[in-house]
């Protein structure tokens, strides 16, 4: 593997010349939410230059990391189990990196894969227990994501279907997971628009779902 060699025996070391390269962590947060073709991981990470995704492909394959895999004539790009125990620390990465997100750029973008992450980042199943089962549908882009809720299980999948509140967003939506806007006040400010449901809803929303910034 053409990794970065640290010189250091050390976990985080070895850790870092696995999946420290740039562009590798990003690849290893969309493999989480599931396996995926390779035109679908270029068009999560618009930014990367294909052959520097081909080649972080091929050295978190050779780190056994993930794996190629057939499914139904397609190949397709799945976490090895020793890749899934990243979960943790991506997520842990993700909530110390909420803290110094700031405001988003007009250039900057949530994709599915990525909302997907934060949700799992940001759920507080302690408090979804105590809160009735709960459907939302996020539009984000072009994309729909299915957010359901019930108990301290979240569950969050690719597509519509009947929801309690349907709602369009975008990166200003971690203004309401943080805390610093108001449910009504992403309604009223377009943060959030509400496509059908509940708009109240988005206040339980809100408590299921917080990271402090």
């Amino acid at each position: 593997m053409a990794a970065r060699d640290y010189g250091q025996y050390c976990g985080i070391t070895r850790a870092l010349e696995l999946v420290g390269e740039r562009w590798a962590l990003l690849i290893v947060r969309d493999l989480l939410v599931g396996p995926r073709r390779y035109g679908e991981l270029a068009a999560g990470l618009p930014r990367i230059p294909s052959n520097v995704l081909a080649a972080r492909l091929k050295e978190l394959q050779a780190a056994g990391v993930l794996r190629r895999a057939p499914r139904s004539r397609v190949v397709v790009y799945e976490l090895t189990p020793y890749g899934h125990e990243l979960e943790p620390v991506v997520l842990a990465l993700g909530a110390w990196g909420f803290k110094a997100m700031g405001d988003p750029r007009e250039d900057q973008i949530i994709t599915p894969d990525s909302m997907t992450i934060s949700l799992r980042t940001a759920f507080r199943p302690q408090v979804a227990a105590d809160l009735p089962a709960t459907a939302y549908g996020a539009r984000v882009g072009s994309a729909e994501l299915l957010i359901r809720v019930d108990g301290s299980t979240l569950d969050v999948t690719r597509g519509e279907g009947p929801v309690d509140l349907a709602f369009a967003t975008g990166p200003g939506i971690h203004r309401v997971i943080s805390g610093e806007l108001a449910p009504d006040r992403a309604i009223a400010t377009g943060v959030v628009e509400v496509l059908r449901g509940r708009g109240d809803l988005l206040d339980r929303f809100a408590s299921t779902f917080h990271l402090a910034a």
